[in-house]
């Protein structure tokens, strides 16, 4: 790429992909965009990875998208972007965004495509398309209100104002606010005790969550019959816990006092 970057290393079973474009505040480029799926495709099919963290280089997670980008082609650039948003918001292993100083626009976006969001104390997020015009994408939309819930989304999105690490928090837009330089550590921390868990239940909640209702999208069908989305779901994984074994390897685990060995891998 001649302009940014996304880097990836993957340790102890985390997968870390670093945004990378010190210049523009880690603005996304097209190519950045475009690279994204591809990349997430790849960890999604390592078994060896376990968990995922998402991160910006230096003090900043991400300025959104290159406003260069954006004067050469909207539309084009607007569509890279949703199809990097989704890719990592069906990522099948838990994704975690740590975050430190600006995380506006697409980068908010990103961010909130990730199941979690740690925060450093002088983290700003904001959700920026009125300031140029830009109809926010339906799905980011829906993800946004299921974190904040409808006022809030809407505060952000019809006034592009930023909002520190502390209202984050208190939105639902964070999930933890830290000291900058102990962001880090605890996101390693953090990691490290979802690798160890069970990806089977982490596969399972992960799904269950994210197809739940949103505010006044209505549920399943009134009698909960044999026909219904969640019926279906919750037989499947009935039948895939039944053939996995983790679950008679972690009550095993619990009696023996010793850490559970999984091993149903996504």
């Amino acid at each position: 790429m001649s302009e940014g970057e996304l880097r990836c290393g993957v340790d102890g079973g985390v997968a870390t992909v670093v945004i990378s474009n010190p210049a523009k505040r880690n603005a996304m480029t097209p190519d950045m965009w475009r690279a994204l799926p591809g990349l997430l495709a790849g960890l999604a099919a390592d078994r060896a990875v376990r968990a995922l963290v998402l991160t910006g280089a230096g003090g900043t997670f991400c300025a959104g998208a290159d406003i260069g980008s954006l004067r050469a082609g909207s539309e084009g650039t607007q569509g890279l972007a949703e199809a990097a948003e989704e890719a990592l918001a069906a990522f099948p292993k838990p994704a975690l965004a740590a975050v430190r100083g600006h995380c506006v626009g697409g980068g908010c976006q990103l961010a909130a495509a990730c199941d979690l969001r740690f925060a450093a104390d002088d983290a700003l997020f904001g959700v920026t398309p009125a300031k140029l015009g830009i109809v926010y994408p339906a799905g980011a939309t829906r993800r946004l209100v299921r974190l904040v819930g409808p006022a809030t989304a809407k505060y952000l999105l019809f006034s592009a104002e930023l909002v520190d690490a502390a209202r984050a928090l208190r939105t639902g837009l964070a999930d933890e606010v830290l000291p900058a330089a102990e962001l880090g550590a605890r996101v390693a921390e953090f990691t490290a005790v979802l690798a160890r868990r069970s990806q089977l239940t982490q596969a399972a909640a992960k799904e269950f969550a994210d197809t739940a209702p949103v505010y006044g999208d209505g549920g399943p069908p009134a009698d909960g019959g044999a026909a219904s989305p969640d019926a279906a779901r919750i037989a499947r994984w009935a039948r895939e816990a039944r053939a996995a074994g983790d679950t008679a390897e972690g009550v095993a685990a619990f009696l023996e006092r010793r850490e559970p060995r999984f091993t149903w891998s996504v």
